[in-house]
């Protein structure tokens, strides 16, 4: 059974640091590329940062660069994303994602085939 589980959202206030994590189990996770996405009410899911199989390749969304740092444990089956600095703008329910293939960039919702349930990230200022 395909699983990916979201932990690490909170509530926190403007300029703190969050550490989100996803464990992933039931497929060969090692294989696939990885992204988190991000989606607030009424808007698009949002690629927010992506992570190649091997954990060479990265890419992050203009507004989190120097920010928010993605990184994956083959090992122990964990995609994390290290978000600091954070801002009130990244307030959203936090996604991670399972790609077979190199996905497109900026990512698309459509080139990930398993998804986690989300975690929420408030940020107040």
């Amino acid at each position: 059974q395909v699983q990916l589980v979201e932990s690490g959202g909170a509530s926190v206030q403007s300029g703190r640091s969050l550490r989100l994590s996803c464990a992933v189990s039931g497929f060969a996770a090692n294989t696939y590329c990885m992204g988190w996405f991000r989606q607030t009410p009424g808007k698009e899911r949002e690629g927010v940062a992506g992570i190649s199989s091997d954990g060479r390749g990265t890419w992050y969304t203009d507004s989190v660069k120097g920010r928010f740092t993605i990184s994956r444990d083959n090992a122990k089956n964990t995609l994390n994303l290290q978000m600091d600095s954070l801002k009130s703008e990244d307030t959203a329910m936090y996604y991670c994602a399972a790609a077979p293939s190199i996905f497109r960039l900026p990512p698309r919702p459509n080139d990930f085939t398993y998804w986690g349930q989300g975690t929420q990230v408030i940020v107040s200022t």
